[in-house]
């Protein structure tokens, strides 16, 4: 069975509440999903953000396609709620005012590039999450990251610093990848009566 695009969403949108509400032990009422739909069990990698009141409250994610997507939606629901180090675990009391996103990424795909200029004239804003590459040092930032840094140089000098290395920083080691990315935000569906049922 093919699922139209907000279909899809709103059941992976329904398997990330559903795993963060089971694992803190809170009553959800799920829509009835066939965990067994072909496309839920092919490999998959995912990012799960969590937003409250606009604000980012938690956001893990898969960049490479290793598990099957139902199973990369949940782990990664749960390590957003509960394991971000960059947040204190969600507590049961404030997930009614938790916003969930999920974003299906593309494959990776590397970008050549012999200098700074070079890697910034092919980074594509609004449409590419960017993985950062250096030695030990790892970032990456989603498509949607563009909303709040919107200019290419402003962007990879934030990356950087996610990092854990100066805005300024370069080096002929840097390796760089891009991806796509498809969204579905729960916000999306705030019209709809029954995004749950």
């Amino acid at each position: 069975m093919i699922l139209e695009g907000n279909e899809q969403g709103k059941i992976l949108l329904n398997i990330a509440r559903g795993a963060i509400s089971r694992t803190l032990r809170i009553s959800h009422v799920p829509m009835a999903i066939d965990e067994n739909m072909p496309w839920l069990l092919k490999p998959g990698a995912t990012f799960v953000t969590l937003t409250q009141e606009g604000m980012l409250r938690g956001c893990i994610g898969s960049l490479y396609a290793s598990n099957p997507l139902i199973e990369d939606v949940r782990n990664n629901a749960i390590s957003a709620a509960l394991y971000d180090p960059r947040f204190k675990p969600v507590a049961a009391d404030e997930l009614d005012a938790v916003d969930v996103e999920v974003s299906l990424l593309s494959e990776l795909q590397p970008l050549s590039f012999n200098n700074e200029v070079e890697a910034l004239a092919q980074l594509r804003p609004n449409i590419d999450g960017v993985v950062f590459e250096y030695k030990h040092y790892r970032s990456t930032f989603l498509p949607q990251v563009w909303e709040m840094l919107p200019q290419p140089r402003q962007f990879l000098a934030k990356l950087k610093s996610k990092a854990g290395l100066s805005e300024y920083f370069w080096s002929d080691g840097i390796k760089l990848s891009y991806y796509t990315a498809t969204k579905w935000r729960e916000t999306d569906y705030f019209n709809e009566e029954h995004l749950y049922g």
